[in-house]
C-alpha cells in the first residue's frame, strides 16, 4: 500500500540548509523565523549588518543552526565570494527577497540611479539564482524569488524602473522552472498591500510630502482590495514556506499573488 507523508513530514524542513537574501527586516525576517520554526539552517544574507546580528541572536536562542554574512548585492564580486564560502555546504533552498524600492520619476532616472535599481532589484537575483545552479550538485533544490503586483499592474507613479525588474524576475523565475525541470522547482512569490517597515515609512513620509502623498492616493488599498485591509509580512512568509516544502513537490513555474485579491480587481 502507497503510504502518503504525513502533514508534518511535508510541511518540515528539517535537514535542508536554506539562503534567504534581503534577512534582515520585513518579508525576508519573517521568512527566516518560518523556516527556522520548520527545522531549516539557515543562512542570512542582507546588508544590514546589525538588523542581521539581532535575528541571527534571536534565532540561535531558539534553537535554530544560523550563521548571517552582511553583503552588497549591487556587487557582483562579493556574490561570487559568497558561493565561493558556501561550495562545500550549499543550500537546498534559496529564497531571493532582497529589493530597493525607490520613487522617482522617469525623465528623472539617470544611468547611475537606473543601473542601482536593477543591481538589486533584477541582477542580484541573476547572480544568486547562477550560484544556486553551480553548487547544487546531483541535490534537488528549491528556488523561490519575491516579486511584486508592480510587476503586472504598475499603478504607482514613479517606478517604472521598479516594475520593469520585477516583471523580469518573473520571467527569470519561469525560465529556471523551464530549463532546469527535475532539478530545482522555481516558484515566485507576488506581495502586495503588504505592511512592511518601508511601506510604513512611506505612508507616514506622504503626510508631508505632496508627491508621495498623489502615491497614497494611488495605494487606495482599503477601497481596492477585496480584503480590505493590509497583509504583513507574515502572510507572505507562509506561502513562500509553502512553495519550500514538499506541501507543494508539483509546483513550480508558478506565479502566487499575496496580495489581497488586488490583481483580480
Amino acid at each position: 500500500m502507497n503510504v502518503k507523508p504525513s502533514l508534518h513530514e511535508l510541511l518540515t524542513l528539517a535537514g535542508r540548509r536554506a539562503l534567504v537574501i534581503g534577512a534582515a527586516s520585513g518579508i525576508g525576517r519573517a521568512v527566516a523565523r518560518r523556516f527556522a520554526e520548520a527545522g531549516a539552517a539557515l543562512w542570512l544574507v542582507d546588508r544590514d549588518e546589525e538588523g542581521l546580528e539581532r535575528l541571527q541572536t534571536e534565532l540561535s536562542a531558539a534553537g535554530a543552526v544560523v550563521e548571517s554574512r552582511a553583503l552588497d548585492l549591487a556587487h557582483k564580486p562579493a556574490i561570487d565570494l559568497l558561493w565561493a564560502d558556501l561550495a562545500h555546504r550549499p543550500p537546498q533552498i534559496l529564497v531571493n527577497n532582497a529589493g530597493v524600492y525607490a520613487f522617482r520619476d522617469l525623465l528623472g532616472v539617470d544611468e547611475a540611479f537606473y543601473r542601482q535599481q536593477m543591481a538589486v532589484n533584477l541582477d542580484a537575483v541573476y547572480w544568486m539564482t547562477q550560484g544556486f545552479l553551480r553548487t547544487l550538485a546531483g541535490d534537488e533544490g528549491v528556488l523561490v524569488n519575491v516579486g511584486s503586483i508592480e510587476a503586472f499592474l504598475p499603478f504607482a507613479p514613479g517606478l517604472a524602473h521598479y516594475d520593469a525588474a520585477k516583471l523580469g524576475v518573473v520571467a527569470r523565475t519561469r525560465a529556471v522552472a523551464r530549463e532546469y525541470g527535475p532539478r530545482v522547482r522555481a516558484n515566485v512569490v507576488v506581495p502586495g498591500g503588504i505592511a512592511s517597515e518601508g511601506v510604513r515609512r512611506l505612508r507616514r513620509k506622504a503626510i508631508f510630502d505632496v508627491e508621495l502623498g498623489k502615491v497614497a492616493v494611488a495605494y487606495n488599498f482599503h477601497q481596492r482590495l477585496p480584503l480590505r485591509r493590509f497583509g504583513d509580512a507574515d502572510e507572505v512568509a507562509r506561502a513562500v514556506l509553502f512553495l519550500a516544502s514538499e506541501l507543494a513537490s508539483y509546483v513550480t513555474g508558478a506565479v502566487l499573488p499575496v496580495d489581497g485579491g488586488f490583481l483580480s480587481t
